[in-house]
């Protein structure tokens, strides 16, 4: 949520920013509600500075044994009034909140021009692309030669955009998974959390995956379709960002830095096409999040780490990809810049996206009411909050069996995983 000071005070600038997203925010309406607003705080005030005064007043004459009659009733008419205008400021400032509610994040200054990059810039590339002599195969295929993945089983048990992995591949799954909260645990110390599957809507909302995306939620429901409190997580970003939420944190325990290896559940709808098929886009994928909290002079620089330990797992894994500066058209609803890594498909001639690590600024901590206290100056400010996928594991799978396949199908497992992981496995077939 963005700060209502800005949203009064800078007004014309705001504006100006979220265009940059392709967001057109409404100057009128803020204008009128804003004035609407400041008119019945003044009324509200007056009324209870008149109540104050008279309630003195009585007291005196109280005192002095004079007939109260007349300021009894004068003091109830100005109570009556003053509850009918405390209920329309209370309604206002709903309508002002459920407004904001609706706005996107203020995008970074030094993102590209959305005009010359229209799908962000590209500032970094690591590994060298294959090359075959063979035909290549897509993930899908070579799932279903290795009979590692399943779909059709897979549908008939849950329905589309599900799938089910078998024997190494299945393994292989598992292994990156156990491997990436190794690196990140060990290497890039964060603190590994088993969290909650199940999200209630305060930490949807907190996150921002609330209201502006409830049609992309499973929710949980009772009976005749009445709505619980509950939807499955869409990422790890809820439960692990939520762990701060309502707190003042003192500034010598930051930055913290969490991990989690979640299933994730996203119930959107897509187009029949390649995004439909294979592990690029199911209802439930496993992820390892990595998520920080920070200061809020720190964030820019805990956004390069971030986006470097997703890195990492691709260089580990020996994965070509490359690395995209988001412009504020693309970024997400609560991100204020966000990089892309996109890792090298063959069978798409492609790179395709397998993480996104954002800084949300104090977009979620304003949400969250998660604050932090400066030790030297005792000043309370709004933490800042970053996430990135490190990474998911699908799309993981899915690129080690695209680059590492060899012309009988087989698949070559990633040399770091062999000993440790796969039992000493070295291909999958």
């Amino acid at each position: 949520m963005i700060s209502l000071k800005i949203l009064r005070n800078d007004l014309d600038w705001l504006a100006k920013k979220l265009s940059e997203r392709s967001f057109k925010l409404d100057i009128k309406y803020i204008k009128f509600i804003e004035n609407e607003r400041k008119n019945l705080q003044i009324k509200t005030e007056l009324l209870q500075s008149n109540r104050n005064k008279i309630s003195k007043l009585i007291g005196q004459k109280k005192i002095l044994g004079e007939n109260l009659k007349i300021l009894f009733e004068k003091a109830k008419k100005i109570s009556l009034n003053l509850e009918s205008y405390q209920d329309k400021l209370r309604f206002l400032k709903k309508q002002i909140n459920n407004f904001v509610q609706t706005i996107p994040n203020i995008p970074d200054d030094k993102l590209p021009n959305k005009n010359k990059y229209k799908n962000g810039k590209e500032v970094g590339r690591w590994g060298c692309i294959p090359k075959y002599d063979f035909k290549i195969k897509d993930h899908i295929e070579l799932g279903i030669k290795n009979n590692g993945l399943d779909w059709s089983t897979a549908a008939k048990i849950s329905g589309s955009r599900f799938v089910l992995m078998k024997g190494k591949t299945a393994l292989l799954h598992r292994a990156l998974g156990q491997f990436m909260l190794d690196i990140h645990t060990n290497k890039n110390g964060y603190l590994e959390v088993y969290v909650p599957y199940l999200s209630n809507y305060s930490s949807m909302y907190s996150t921002g995956q609330l209201p502006k995306f409830e049609n992309d939620l499973f929710h949980i429901k009772k009976n005749d379709n009445i709505f619980n409190k509950y939807s499955l997580i869409p990422t790890s970003e809820v439960p692990l960002t939520n762990l701060v939420s309502g707190q003042i944190l003192e500034d010598k325990i930051l930055p913290l830095k969490f991990t989690a290896h979640t299933p994730c559940f996203r119930a959107e709808n897509l187009s029949y096409g390649t995004d439909s098929k294979g592990l690029i886009r199911l209802h439930q994928f496993d992820k390892v999040e990595i998520v920080q909290i920070v200061k809020p002079e720190n964030s820019m620089k805990a956004l390069e780490e971030v986006t470097s330990h997703a890195e990492m797992i691709l260089r580990l894994l020996n994965l070509p990809y490359r690395k995209i500066l988001l412009t504020a058209e693309n970024m997400s609803f609560a991100s204020t810049k966000t990089y892309d890594l996109e890792v090298w498909f063959p069978s798409q001639n492609k790179y395709r996206e397998i993480s996104s690590c954002s800084n949300m600024s104090d977009f979620q901590s304003r949400r969250m009411k998660s604050k932090f206290r400066c030790k030297k100056s005792q000043k309370i400010d709004f933490v800042h909050t970053l996430n990135g996928s490190g990474l998911a594991l699908g799309r993981t799978l899915a690129a080690i069996m695209e680059n590492n396949q060899e012309k009988d199908g087989r698949i070559k497992v990633p040399k770091i995983l062999i000993e440790k992981y796969m039992h000493g496995i070295k291909y999958i077939d």
